[in-house]
C-alpha cells in the first residue's frame, strides 16, 4: 500500500512539474523585424503565461506581463543568426504573430561570374540567411538545373563554385536562388564558350544500343513527348523500348531516329 501511494505521489509531481512550465523555441536570421508574440491569460494563477524571454541564451527586460509583446532584436545585424527561446506556463502557450521574420530572403547581390571548361564560380554580397544557390544551364530551349550549394548566409562578400558539364560551342548559366515565399532572384545570365567537339550518335535505325561520340548528358523521348529515358553515358540500351520514332536531347540538339 505504501510503495503504491508512493508511486501516486510520484506521478502527481511529475504532472505538476510538467504543467509548471514549457519552453518555445524560434530559430533564424534576423531581416531587420521584431517579433510580436500573443501572451494569453492564465485563468489558472491569475497571471499571463508567458515567464521569461530569451535571446541567444540571455535573458530580456521587456514588460511580458501583458496580453501581447515585442521581442526587440534591432541590435543584431541582417543575417544574424537568432535563437529566442519563450518560457511559459505548462498549461497555456503564447503565439507568435509573425515567426516569418526569421526566415532569409533572397536579397543579396551577385557580384561577379567567372566560368571555365569545369566550373562556375560566383561571388554574393549582402546574404540574409543560409539559402541554396542553384546554378541553371540553359540547354534545349530551356533553363535546367546543373549544380547546387549551400548558401553561407553571411552579410559580407562570400565565393562559391560549382562543377558543371558543357555542352559544345556556346553555353549560358545563371543563378538563381529561391526563399521560403517562393520569390526567386536571378543573376544576369552569363556566356560561355566552350572548346567541347560536338558530340553525336549512331546509329538512327537503332536494333539495341545507340552510341556517342563521347560521354554526355541526354534526354530521350517517344512520339508523345514522353521522356523514356535520361542519363550521362557513352551508349545506351534501347532494347526494352517498343519500334518506332524517337527524338534524342543531346549536347543542346535534337536528334530523331527509328527503333526497329
Amino acid at each position: 500500500m505504501r510503495k503504491v501511494t508512493f508511486l501516486i505521489s510520484a506521478l502527481i509531481l511529475v504532472t505538476f512539474m510538467c504543467s509548471k512550465a514549457g519552453e518555445l523555441l524560434l530559430e533564424g536570421n534576423y531581416q531587420g523585424k521584431n517579433l510580436f508574440v500573443q501572451n494569453p491569460y492564465n485563468s489558472v494563477d491569475g497571471s499571463f503565461c508567458a515567464m521569461e524571454v530569451k535571446v541567444n541564451d540571455v535573458k530580456e527586460v521587456e514588460d511580458i506581463n501583458s496580453s501581447a509583446f515585442e521581442v526587440n532584436l534591432s541590435k543584431f545585424n541582417i543575417g544574424d543568426k537568432v535563437s529566442i527561446i519563450i518560457v511559459h506556463k505548462g498549461d497555456c502557450k503564447p503565439k507568435v504573430i509573425n515567426p516569418e521574420v526569421l526566415k532569409p530572403r533572397t536579397t543579396c547581390q551577385i557580384l561577379e561570374i567567372k566560368i571555365d571548361e569545369d566550373h562556375v564560380q560566383w561571388s554574393s554580397k549582402g546574404e540574409s540567411g543560409p539559402l541554396p544557390f542553384i546554378v541553371e544551364q540553359f540547354r534545349n530551349n530551356k533553363w535546367v538545373p546543373s549544380g547546387e550549394v549551400q548558401g553561407k548566409g553571411l552579410a559580407e562578400v562570400n565565393t562559391y563554385s560549382v562543377k558543371i558539364r558543357h555542352h559544345s560551342g556556346e553555353n549560358r548559366y545563371r543563378i538563381k536562388q529561391t526563399d521560403f515565399t517562393g520569390k526567386a532572384n536571378y543573376s544576369k545570365a552569363q556566356e560561355y564558350n566552350s572548346s567541347k567537339p560536338e558530340v553525336n550518335f549512331w546509329p538512327q535505325r537503332v536494333s539495341k544500343l545507340v552510341y556517342f561520340s563521347e560521354e554526355a548528358e541526354y534526354e530521350i523521348f517517344d512520339s508523345y513527348g514522353n521522356l523514356v529515358k535520361k542519363g550521362f553515358d557513352k551508349q545506351v540500351d534501347l532494347d526494352g523500348l517498343s519500334k518506332g520514332y524517337y527524338y534524342l536531347n543531346i549536347d543542346n540538339k535534337t536528334e530523331k531516329f527509328l527503333k526497329k
